[in-house]
């Protein structure tokens, strides 16, 4: 749990430190790439590559590839038409992934979980009411995206840590990790990247640096690690604790002029949501 909790706080500030330093400013595949390189020049050299089984190496780079890789990508592509609180209040979505992906692991289908991902749609709507748009959606699918690759990668990254016991300590079997990251992170920014937008001042390095370094090397290591040491039920709340704090971090630094009253109710629902979905998991347990 101590994992988990450091790295939340940790996250709360990254997602106003790219919001407001980083997002319409810095090539949103540069600073995906920045951040693999500077994490991957953490975690390789500690990197034991005899001795490990390969089917876990190669399943830690698929984690990798979705949970820092495309969900990355995807987050700071919805930074262009959506406000920090707005990114925030929607990544509120991500334990309904990991209903639906355990559901299609097994082969499962789960009319409720449609229907909360239709009450979490309404909850956007009312957040921009007045300025609902196609962007604005294409924001909101953009992270529906990304929650759901980051989710996969919690998942997957518990089953083969069970799966696949060693003695080689956690940190010395996580660098391919940032190897499968790399993966969609360099081809994303050979093919999509704008030379034009490279950091300009030196905040903006300040902001990747501590980025690489802290939200990335550490919040990755550390959040995966945690998620192996408490049950599934504690794994979803700890992904909606950084919505509050992150969101209260946003609003007393950086937006105190953002519509409470409207984020409120539309956060509202989109947490109902939530428990329309726990309503539907509890009435498929057999008695």
């Amino acid at each position: 749990m101590p994992y988990l909790l450091f790295v939340t706080v940790l996250w709360a500030f990254s997602f106003s430190l790219i919001g407001e330093y980083l997002a319409g400013q810095v090539d949103s595949y540069f600073a995906v790439l920045t951040r693999v390189l500077l994490a991957g020049a953490v975690f390789l050299p500690l990197t034991r590559w005899r001795g490990v089984a390969p089917r876990f190496i190669g399943g830690v780079m698929l984690v990798g590839a979705l949970q820092f890789g495309i969900t990355y990508v995807c987050l700071y592509q919805s930074f262009r038409v959506l406000t920090v609180p707005e990114v925030l209040l929607f990544t509120v979505l991500t334990p309904l992934h990991v209903a639906l992906i355990d559901d299609a692991l097994n082969r499962r289908f789960n009319p409720w979980a449609l229907l909360a991902a239709a009450v979490a749609v309404l909850g956007a709507a009312i957040i921009r009411y007045d300025g609902v748009s196609g962007a604005f959606f294409e924001g909101f699918l953009l992270l529906q995206l990304a929650n759901a690759t980051f989710a996969a990668g919690q998942v997957l990254y518990k089953h083969l840590v069970a799966r696949y016991p060693s003695d080689v300590p956690q940190f010395r079997r996580f660098g391919y990790f940032f190897v499968g990251a790399l993966l969609v992170a360099l081809p994303g920014w050979l093919l999509w990247g704008n030379p034009q937008k490279l950091p300009s001042t030196e905040v903006q390095w300040w902001v990747l640096l501590f980025m690489g370094f802290g939200a990335t090397a550490l919040g990755q290591f550390w959040w995966n690690k945690g998620g192996t040491l408490v049950d599934g039920g504690t794994l979803a709340v700890m992904n909606n604790l950084h919505v509050p704090v992150g969101l209260l971090i946003n609003l007393l630094i950086w937006n105190q002029h953002a519509d409470l009253g409207r984020l409120a109710l539309g956060g509202a629902v989109i947490v109902a949501s939530l428990w329309v979905n726990r309503l539907g998991l509890r009435r498929s347990v057999p008695a």
